[in-house]
């Protein structure tokens, strides 16, 4: 699905600035991997998304996703095959486009070539679909979206994303904005779509415990370098604080966020 081969990325080269923030990265998710990804602020995590996404173009090395390499293929092109899901529940949706308007433009990025209209069939349509969010989001098709919570924004923006066909997910610690409740009913819906849609996934995460609940592998990234590439059978015997003790062995150092350990 996803080959990342020797991939570094260095801001701001051959000045006083400069700064490597991804090091000979190599990484291959497999087609139906959920991958959960953990890293102290700065550890690379988010460099490591945009570049898979386009975001940022690459300083070295390759990336092939779906068979094509895309090394340097444009984020809109890419956007095609990979859905991106941030924590800021504001950013995947239109505020001042309805329900309905905001699910059409993301139904017509999945159907490339084909002309889809929004009528009474797209409706109906939508409506069934939001049925899944269990926020009664189905009554309200003509709402503005401004005008939904936060919590319903970003389980929206998740149905939208799965709607729209990817076949592989970003997930950019999509729940680390929302209240306790809304963020474990997105965590919920996110592995029920990935299971429904049958789609790959990373995931970023602030929470070392959901990093471990969630998934068939776990990587721990710091100084731009992947440290820890762990299976299923090595998460069934992670506990938080194994977890941080195999990044002080690897390391040398204590594992310094804070967040990352006293989530819930």
């Amino acid at each position: 699905m996803l080959k990342i081969e020797q991939v570094s990325k260095v801001f701001y080269p051959g000045t006083v600035n400069e700064k490597t923030a991804l090091e000979d990265i190599n990484l291959h998710v497999n087609e139906g991997d959920i991958i959960t990804v953990v890293g102290s602020n700065g550890s690379g995590k988010s460099t490591l998304f945009n570049l898979i996404s386009g975001t940022y173009p690459v300083t070295g090395g390759t990336l092939v996703l779906d068979g094509k390499d895309v090394t340097n293929a444009p984020e809109y092109k890419r956007a095609f095959t990979i859905g991106r899901i941030f924590q800021d529940p504001t950013k995947g949706t239109a505020a001042k486009m309805s329900i309905e308007d905001n699910m059409i433009t993301a139904y017509r990025k999945g159907m490339r070539g084909l002309t889809i209209s929004l009528n009474n069939e797209m409706r109906d349509f939508f409506a069934d679909e939001l049925k899944q969010l269990s926020m009664g989001l189905e009554l309200r098709l003509k709402d503005n979206v401004g005008l939904l919570s936060g919590g319903q924004r970003q389980a929206l923006t998740l149905l939208m994303t799965v709607i729209s066909k990817p076949k592989m997910l970003l997930l950019d610690e999509h729940t680390a904005a929302l209240d306790p409740r809304n963020a474990q009913i997105v965590m919920e819906l996110t592995m029920k779509f990935i299971k429904d849609y049958k789609l790959t996934a990373l995931m970023v995460t602030h929470n070392m415990q959901h990093a471990i609940d969630f998934g068939n592998r776990l990587l721990m990234m710091d100084e731009g370098k992947i440290i820890l590439d762990l299976d299923r059978e090595h998460k069934r015997e992670l506990t938080v604080a194994k977890l941080v003790q195999m990044f002080k062995e690897i390391k040398q150092k204590e594992y310094d966020n804070d967040e990352t350990l006293l989530a819930p």
